[in-house]
């Protein structure tokens, strides 16, 4: 997704591919196969770069560390990446900064993980601080019984117990800042999860009170300026009304991120391009809306395997959606698409959703579910 916009800036991207039919590697000519977390094949992918960037945060942080001793401009710098790949990392530092957390510990055994819960009350919430991505590596636990069942996790250093955090509904600030300090912000969104992972978005995020909002936005651009961020940082939040600042924050990415995936259609900079001129230190571009709403929703893989086969009826039952489809193969709960739609003067968040569910699932199954039965009646399957 960050190709066209390369292209479009005269840009040229060299990819270091896991795999020679990764999505990724379809997109972009110079595209070498091999494992970042390689510090030999880092160096060689690295030469001749004006900048280092990243689409994950799993680059080992030694190895950047060592690139930038050898003079390879990588953004954004590990010391900022470090929150985005260590969670103990990030909720010492959040709580420096004075940010809304969640109640925390670190805790290297079962009996500090049971002490834990019963100081701040059942239920908790256990999370490995490296590797976890759409809630893997995190375990709901409703006592101290449950704590105690969960003794497999220990042993290989300190876990991140958080207290289950009640809220409303889950937000995302998302923000850009270079390396001059010039900074940007979006619209805060509500996020709407499946199954721990990202469902839909919708831009942006209805009845949140302006002072949340404001408050949310500020705490993102905070966190960016404090930690030094690079390129495009998603902050992860919990609406919490009526306690403290109205939100809580969960979670960090410091890469373009599937909650800002709106921006393609719904912002005059998408983030795919924002990120790039960040790394690059550029001007930043707009971040204004394009329409009052735009909802995105993401499509995991299902019954369809020939994803093409149903983009006559999709792209028929809706003109006004945008399909981008990632180029992966099809597993079942694997994030192969997406779709956005921006709203029509007047027209509702309801119907919004309706128009991007319909879309998604027929690319998805090939045939429409009942609430997109009436979107496209009459187009043939």
């Amino acid at each position: 997704m960050m190709a066209p916009e390369a292209l479009n800036l005269g840009f040229e991207l060299r990819i270091l591919a896991e795999g020679p039919d990764v999505s990724a590697a379809r997109c972009v000519a110079d595209a070498p196969v091999g494992d970042y977390k390689d510090l030999a094949t880092l160096r060689e992918f690295a030469r001749g770069l004006d900048v280092m960037t990243f689409d994950h945060e799993h680059v080992p942080n030694e190895h950047l560390q060592a690139l930038i001793a050898e003079g390879v401009n990588v953004q954004p710098r590990p010391a900022a990446l470090i929150h985005a790949q260590d969670k103990l990392v990030m909720r010492a530092a959040i709580a420096e900064l004075g940010l809304p957390n969640p109640a925390w510990a670190a805790v290297e055994t079962v009996d500090e993980l049971v002490d834990f819960g019963e100081r701040i009350g059942w239920p908790v919430v256990l999370k490995t601080p490296r590797g976890g991505y759409d809630g893997k590596g995190v375990r709901m636990l409703d006592s101290a019984d449950e704590a105690r069942a969960a003794a497999d996790w220990f042993g290989n250093g300190a876990l991140l117990a958080e207290d289950k955090v009640p809220f409303t509904r889950e937000l995302s600030a998302l923000v850009a800042r270079t390396p001059g300090g010039e900074e940007k912000a979006w619209d805060v969104v509500h996020t709407i999860q499946v199954d721990g992972v990202c469902d839909e978005v919708i831009a942006p995020a209805k009845a949140l009170p302006a002072e949340i909002a404001a408050a949310a936005k500020d705490a993102a651009l905070k966190i960016a300026a404090a930690f030094g961020v690079t390129g495009v940082m998603a902050a992860e939040l919990f609406e919490t009304p009526g306690t403290g600042a109205g939100f809580v924050i969960n979670e960090l990415a410091m890469r373009p991120h599937n909650t800002g995936h709106w921006t393609m259609n719904g912002s005059i900079t998408s983030q795919f391009e924002q990120h790039l001129r960040a790394v690059l230190d550029l001007p930043l571009g707009a971040t204004d809306a394009l329409a009052e709403t735009t909802v995105m929703k993401n499509y995991l893989g299902g019954a369809n395997q020939d994803l093409f086969s149903a983009f006559n009826a999709a792209l028929a039952a809706e003109p006004r959606v945008k399909v981008h489809a990632y180029g992966k193969s099809v597993r079942p709960g694997r994030k192969i698409g997406h779709v956005n739609v921006v709203s029509e003067p007047g027209e509702s968040v309801d119907s919004l959703r309706d128009r991007a569910n319909a879309v998604a699932s027929l690319i998805r199954d090939g045939v429409p579910t009942a609430a997109s039965a009436a979107t496209s009646e009459g187009v043939a399957l």
